[in-house]
């Protein structure tokens, strides 16, 4: 075997996908490997503040969309040219890799990316999937392909219930987005559907989840069909296992005024805070902006809410309402808004007492991580999912209603702020278990833990390959 593996990592670029990937290139390298880190110029220009290790390296390319993909532009054209500059990038990766003596061993892609395999039995190389939600919402998919659709087919009714091997029982709003009826992305459906399929042709599929046995131990081991490896979560070693405290960027999101949000958090209380962020994608309505302060104001909480700059930039006319909706709980000196913040570096603060969230995976897993219980308010693809773990499996939080309009009013946000925050037998029951979800997901991560074996054995296993 050589004496350091050699992985070539591929990753979309969209903050969801880059954040983990990292996280995942970092570990590689802690436990001896070299990485090799492929992904597009825009990508690479949000990890700017990153600090990165000895081992891992980059092969950036353009995909034409190096300021980012924006509204308006055109999706089909920009995964067309994210699959031909991408293919053409990892191919000389691979080619001058094995001139310099150090050969790639294992090419691993995230999600979106089914033209990445393509590359690698091209070359007659192994390679993994990076899959970047649970466990549970791939073996939805995989179902929902595989002989279970018909059993979808009413799922556009709200009292139907999905049931599937090995999972918990599901209504229709528990479901991916992408499965409903009601869905318009239905390029992402068939991505998901070639996706799987390529991985059932594969003789050994082999898919590693930023996910950890204890949390999804049935998810893992559902469907049978694929080898599904816990070695998550995927979040920086200094708010886990401590082993580098200098590891507090996260996919280039740490805001520069952190010492302004940390100073007025360090003023407060032990739990007595609300985070409220929606994650790098959602654009909320005015009404709904209006809605959630309105909760928040009449909850009486203190609150630090991130309203990001590009949502502002991009809904300009709805700004000053925006801004209007909070003024009245800011002057009162209630909360505090900011732009963004380093979402993991917040939750870990000891004053945080609750996590308003659109329930995407990462920010799922940071909750879980940090022991913040939350109220969960999701919006599309696998976080209605999330949503149902956090308050039925996990029981970690609370799940906002929406009324007919598809708006989550002040008053159900106010109850359900209420339910999580206060002293009473189910919030206890909520910050019980979320201090238990803590523990395990840092014994999953620490020196023989579930996450760190399944990791450090498929490098083994890749390894040997090298020989």
């Amino acid at each position: 075997m050589t004496a350091q593996p050699h992985f070539l990592l591929l990753t979309y670029p969209a903050q969801g996908h880059i954040n983990p990937a990292i996280q995942f290139a970092k570990r590689l390298t802690s436990i001896g490997a070299r990485v090799t880190f492929a992904t597009a110029l825009s990508a690479q220009r949000r990890m700017s503040n990153t600090v990165f290790p000895d081992g891992l390296s980059f092969a950036t390319f353009s995909d034409g969309y190096d300021d980012g993909f924006k509204p308006g532009d055109d999706r089909d054209h920009q995964m067309s040219e994210l699959k031909r500059r991408g293919s053409q990038t990892l191919n000389d990766v691979i080619v001058e890799s094995a001139k310099e003596g150090k050969p790639i061993c294992c090419l691993v892609y995230t999600m979106l990316l089914n033209w990445a395999t393509e590359v690698a039995r091209a070359h007659h190389l192994p390679a993994a999937l990076l899959w970047i939600q649970p466990a549970t919402v791939f073996d939805i998919y995989y179902y929902y392909f595989n002989g279970y659709d018909d059993i979808f087919s009413n799922c556009s009714e709200n009292s139907y219930v999905v049931e599937l091997p090995g999972l918990p029982p599901f209504t229709s709003r528990d479901l991916p987005s992408f499965l409903l009826p009601s869905d318009t992305y239905t390029t992402a459906l068939q991505s998901f559907r070639e996706q799987l399929g390529q991985l059932c042709q594969e003789t050994n599929p082999k898919v590693l989840v930023n996910s950890f046995d204890a949390l999804e131990l049935g998810a893992l081991n559902a469907t049978g069909k694929f080898n599904l490896v816990g070695i998550g979560p995927l979040i920086p070693s200094a708010f886990l296992d401590g082993k580098d405290p200098l590891d507090k960027s996260f996919g280039g999101d740490l805001f520069q005024g952190s010492e302004d949000y940390t100073e007025w958090l360090n003023s407060k209380p032990k739990s007595s805070v609300v985070y409220v962020s929606f994650g790098s994608l959602l654009v909320l309505s005015k009404r709904q902006m209006e809605e959630i302060a309105r909760g928040l104001a009449e909850s009486g909480v203190p609150f630090l809410w991130v309203i990001r700059d590009e949502q502002n930039k991009n809904e300009e006319r709805e700004e000053e309402d925006q801004l209007r909706a909070c003024r009245e709980a800011i002057l009162e000196k209630q909360g505090m808004v900011v732009p963004w913040c380093c979402q993991v570096e917040v939750l870990s603060h000891p004053s945080i007492g609750c996590f308003v969230t659109h329930c995407g995976w990462n920010s799922t897993l940071e909750s879980l991580i940090s022991g913040v219980p939350v109220v969960a308010f999701p919006r599309w693809t696998d976080q209605g999912t999330n949503a149902k773990l956090i308050e039925d499996v996990w029981k970690t939080g609370a799940r906002v209603v929406a009324n007919e309009e598809g708006v989550v009013e002040g008053d159900e946000i106010k109850r359900c702020l209420d339910l999580v925050m206060a002293n009473g037998e189910t919030g206890e029951e909520i910050r019980k278990n979320a201090k238990k979800w803590k523990d395990l997901a840092k014994d999953a991560v620490k020196e023989g833990g579930s996450s760190d074996k399944n990791l450090k054995a498929f490098v083994d296993e890749v390894g040997k390959g090298c020989l």
